[in-house]
Parts: structure tokens; sequence; C-alpha cells
């Protein structure tokens, strides 16, 4: 959209998992910042209903894109949408869903669709669009992850590991990207109070306290907005991070050894 006071086109923004939740916050701050939104989700009458009331609120356009991003037809559709669509200069990779129960309890069938949803179509939808911002020296991709990946000791195995994946992806992207122009940002929120849960199967009315979803979506914005690479709203002590990252670092270069470590030789 070109603003009559700004002579500047003013990005698009595609949100994935746009009908409630972090999603559909997202698309409201967006909107009062003045983007066109393409909204991705599942529900199209949610997703219509959201639209309205954004058009009605804000006055930017919006057009609504349902799409399961577990099938693989639906995917390809809003991936065909970001490869052709100029307009488009931001995405907020944001669908994902979680799983209850143990590993032990939990169906093959629905391992599955967790991972085909939190991670193929986050990489997906990614490697759409990376090419056109790349080319374009713009642009920025948002992919929401979550405290958990850093966290095995929560128990939540499947979910987790989906989101060490986003993580990491991200993180890679970054170095990738960046130096093309792109801004690769990771969201790490921690227990939102969204529909996720129930969807998930818990019982909503035993959860304990959560960040509320506004609050949550607001700090990420802020991390957006300084071009944090790795933003984590809950974790007050950023040095925390930052001593987790340099450890990291400082082991890289023991990964060129050639002989393995004497702890593991006779």
């Amino acid at each position: 959209m070109r603003r009559k006071d700004n002579p500047i086109t003013i990005p698009t923004v595609l949100i994935t998992g746009a009908s409630t939740g972090i999603g559909a916050t997202y698309a409201d701050r967006f909107a009062r910042r003045g983007h066109d939104l393409v909204l991705v989700a599942r529900d199209a009458a949610r997703l219509d209903a959201l639209a309205t009331r954004l058009k009605n609120e804000t006055g930017v356009a919006i057009d609504v894109l349902p799409a399961d991003l577990t099938h693989r037809d639906q995917l390809a559709t809003v991936e065909t949408r970001l490869r052709e669509d100029d307009r488009i200069g931001t995405l907020i990779n944001n669908a994902g869903a979680g799983l209850v129960g143990s590993f032990v309890d939990q169906s093959t069938d629905a391992v599955e669709d967790l991972i085909a949803l939190n991670t193929l179509s986050v990489a997906r939808l990614a490697s759409a669009v990376a090419p056109r911002l790349a080319k374009r020296g713009e642009g920025a991709i948002v992919n929401i992850g979550s405290v958990v990946g850093l966290a095995p000791e929560l128990g939540m195995t499947v979910y987790g590991a989906t989101k060490a994946f986003v993580l990491f992806l991200s993180q890679g992207l970054a170095i990738e990207l960046g130096p093309k122009g792109v801004y690769v940002q990771a969201v790490l929120p921690a227990a939102t109070r969204t529909e996720l849960w129930g969807r998930a199967g818990a019982d909503e009315a035993t959860l304990p306290p959560m960040m509320d979803v506004n609050a949550l979506v607001d700090a990420a914005l802020a991390g957006f907005d300084g071009r944090e690479g790795v933003t984590i709203p809950p974790l007050h002590d950023a040095d925390l991070w930052q001593a987790f990252h340099g450890a990291r670092q400082a082991m890289l270069p023991g990964f060129g050894a050639i002989e393995p470590a004497p702890r593991y030789t006779a």
C-alpha cells in the first residue's frame, strides 16, 4: 500500500495461523501500523470476521487465504502466493499446534501431523519467500518458536523438538540472508494464553497463569523493531541468553578436532 502522506510503499504482511491468538494479534498490530495483510488459517469464517473488523478500523487492504498447512495442495497455494506477490515483504510464520500426553501415549499419526505443521510448513513457506526477498535486498521472516525448544526438561518432547528446529532454522537463515538485506527473527514465547491449549486437548480450566497474548506480541514487535535475531519475551535477564549463546560459540573450534576427546579413548 502507498500512503498519501508517505511515498514509500509499505510492505504487505502474510501471517499464518491468523484467525486467533498470536496470529490474530499480529494482524491487528501490523494493520494499525498501516500494512496491508494476507491472512492464512483453516477457519475461513474467523478470518473473514477478523479481516472485516480490521478493514473497518484501519482502512488497510486485507486478503483472506483459507488453508490447512498440513495439506500439501493447500500449503502449495500459500507458497505460490509468497513467490509471486511482490507486495509481500514480511512473512509471519506463526501457524503451529501442540500435542498433549507423553511420547509413548501419542499416536504416530498425531506425531507426524504435528511435525508437518510445526516444521515442514515453516520451512517450505520460508523457502518460498526467501529467494524473492534476497533478490530484492529487503524483507523479513519471523518464525514463532517456543522456549520449550530449549528445555527438554519440560517433557513436551515432539513439540519441543519442532520448536528447536524453528530456532535453528531461524538462526541459520539469519546468517545466510542477513548479508542480503533480509531480517530473520525467531520469537520464543513461554506459555501464552491462546486457544492452542484447548485444541491440543488440555483442560483450559486447570491451566496455570500465562502471559497475555497482547503483551507477548507487543514484546515480540519490540524485538522486531530492534532487529533482534532471537526474542524471548519471558526472559528478564538477557545476560543468560548471551551466556548460553556464548557457550555454544565457544564449542565451535572444538568441532573441528580430528581425534576423539581423551575421555572417549582408553
